[in-house]
């Protein structure tokens, strides 16, 4: 077992019903520009309704130039944290990290420690999978499907259009709108994992969090 850090940005807590979705764009001035800086978490019924669907994405507001040139930070850990039981603590975490063009994943597992300190138990399933580049690759390994690569950014925010509301220019937003991130690309991370892994009564709490080497 190896321990690893302490964390910088802790990023959506949710609820699944059908389908969750937090966001975080440009709020963690700290971590900005880097895989540590998450912009959106998702979690959803698979299209195997026997599935869940976990999706971090990280490092927003790429431009397709410069999306050639990134990358996951080795020094960055993606953690997915599940809740089973409501209690507001992990049961479980599906934790990603880089090294050497592969995402590996841990997990999931029962965790030792919780909360800001992270343990990797290479026990644990481990998976992997190629990291993407200009094609998708995904893997099937362990019952679960994987991704890792950048990907055109699916959230939508009409920021002019919010800021004219917050300066009391306008009373709504307008249909159509203008996607601020039009044309902007996120670096993702995908998993999906059978609900049989997860257990649980039903509803779970989720949340994704980036845990920077220290």
């Amino acid at each position: 077992m190896k321990k690893t850090k302490i964390l910088v940005v802790t990023v959506f807590a949710a609820i699944i019903g059908l389908i969750t979705i937090a966001a975080d764009h440009i709020d963690a001035p700290a971590v900005s520009g880097s895989s540590a800086d998450i912009t959106d978490f998702y979690a959803f019924e698979g299209e195997d309704s026997n599935n869940l669907v976990f999706v971090a994405n990280v490092q927003g507001l790429l431009s397709p130039s410069a999306t050639t040139a990134a990358s996951f930070s080795e020094n960055v850990m993606v953690e997915f944290n599940i809740d089973t039981n409501d209690d507001k603590v992990e049961d479980l975490v599906i934790q990603a990290i880089p090294r050497d063009g592969k995402m590996y994943f841990f997990g999931p597992y029962s965790p030792t420690t919780t909360g800001l300190n992270s343990t990797i138990n290479e026990m644990a399933t481990k998976s992997e999978v190629a990291i993407s580049s200009s094609s998708a690759i995904v893997a099937n390994q362990n019952g679960m499907k994987f991704f890792a690569g950048p990907r055109d950014d699916p959230f939508f925010m009409d920021f002019a259009q919010y800021g004219e509301i917050i300066g009391g220019n306008a009373t709504g937003f307008n249909s159509p709108g203008s996607d601020t991130f039009a044309g902007t690309n996120v670096m993702s991370i995908v998993v999906e994992v059978p609900k049989s892994e997860i257990g649980g009564s039903g509803t779970i709490n989720t949340w994704v969090e980036a845990k920077s080497k220290q």
